[in-house]
């Protein structure tokens, strides 16, 4: 006698298929996350430069003139490498 409960080798079960994510790679022509990196240190270090340079235009080391031809440079700089890993991320085909 068999046990009404237990399965048989005849009844088929059910296994629920496994959705598998699949991870797109990030988009651009150079790598992203090089490039975020890039930016990163680059913007830090800008930062850093036009703190240094207010620190010393502050206790009378520097002229004002070249505080403010620094803090522009820095600017600019940052902006332009900022635009750069945007627009990095914007183009470029996505890899399957």
């Amino acid at each position: 006698m068999s046990d009404s409960n237990s399965p048989s080798a005849s009844t088929p079960t059910f296994i629920p298929p496994v959705l598998v994510k699949t991870k797109k790679k990030a988009r651009g022509f150079l790598n992203p996350g090089k490039v975020r990196a890039f930016a990163f240190y680059l913007i830090t270090l800008c930062i850093l430069v036009s703190v240094v340079a207010s620190i010393l235009a502050i206790w009378d080391f520097a002229r004002q003139d070249s505080l403010w031809r620094t803090i522009a440079t820095c600017v600019v700089v940052a902006c332009g490498c900022g635009f750069f890993a945007v627009i990095n991320m914007s183009f470029g085909a996505t890899e399957d």
